[in-house]
């Protein structure tokens, strides 16, 4: 959670303290998560490959399934989150914009699952109504209400990043994911070659967006998906209520961004609401 986090943070102090701008830094974030996720994969294969050779001759489906690297339609939605994602932050500050990323990608996957015929108990929809309220308390219009069009482009973000997940719950995650980066690569350098008369570089910013790729998702991811494999998913939803509140705190201590009242009441809400949502969920099955 700690590297969710470091993304908002990253992002927003590349963006508001160095020169870079956001079309560069997504294509950096990008194409440096793919390179660190191709290493750490074949690290593992090399690690591996007594273990591989094993499996792959007493079961042949599973060998396959090792070698699925994800598809275009997921590393669409990919780019789609880290461009929206990046150009969100030019205005945004970074606990505001992971409340409304964490609100909409949780709303998404709970949208689709309604659609998909699971059936919502009275907490639950209660729940769901609070968190929309707390997403429509902070952005309704007033002095500190966040600009209108970062937010939407966040809200956006959200609702692709929860498309992704939702798209990759049947694949190899790490592998998946890998293959998802090295597809998102030529996206992102289609708009940065698009905006590049606007296009902004330095090394602080570089270095923001190596680290956001490499590191934050890049290897967040891998330990993210190696401690899922241990978690309920209700305990997982759960944790990630924790990713708005570090990124928040991370943006008062280390970017000097305010806390508002509007924000406090808004992340209670939306965060109150979503854990209503869940742990119904689980008291009812």
């Amino acid at each position: 959670m700690i590297a969710f986090a470091s993304n908002s943070l990253l992002c927003r102090a590349a963006l508001k303290q160095t020169g870079i701008d956001a079309a560069s830094f997504t294509f950096i974030r990008i194409i440096s998560g793919a390179a660190a996720l191709w290493l750490i994969i074949k690290m593992r294969e090399h690690t591996s490959s007594v273990a591989a050779v094993y499996l792959s001759r007493r079961s042949p489906a599973k060998a396959d399934d090792r070698r699925t690297h994800g598809n275009w339609p997921s590393a669409l939605a990919l780019f789609a989150y880290a461009a929206a994602f990046s150009f969100a932050y030019n205005s945004l500050s970074a606990g505001t914009g992971a409340l409304l990323l964490f609100g909409a990608v949780q709303a998404t996957m709970i949208l689709w699952g309604f659609r998909k015929g699971e059936s919502l108990h009275a907490g639950q929809l209660i729940g769901l109504v609070v968190a929309v309220g707390g997403l429509v308390v902070l952005l309704f219009p007033g002095l500190s209400a966040p600009p209108f069009t970062a937010s939407i482009l966040m809200l956006g973000a959200g609702v692709a990043w929860g498309i992704y997940s939702l798209r990759g719950k049947l694949q190899n995650p790490i592998s998946a994911t890998a293959g998802n980066f090295l597809r998102a690569v030529p996206f992102a350098a289609i708009v940065s070659i698009i905006l590049l008369p606007w296009a902004r570089l330095d090394g602080a910013g570089i270095g923001y967006a190596v680290l956001s790729g490499a590191v934050a998702s890049g290897v967040g991811y891998v330990i993210w998906y190696t401690a899922l494999s241990g978690l309920k998913a209700t305990s997982a939803a759960t944790v990630q209520l924790s990713v708005p509140v570090l990124a928040a705190t991370g943006g008062i201590l280390l970017l000097g961004e305010p806390l508002t009242l509007r924000f406090l009441l808004a992340s209670i809400a939306v965060l109150g609401g979503i854990a209503l949502v869940v742990f119904e969920k689980n008291y009812a099955t």
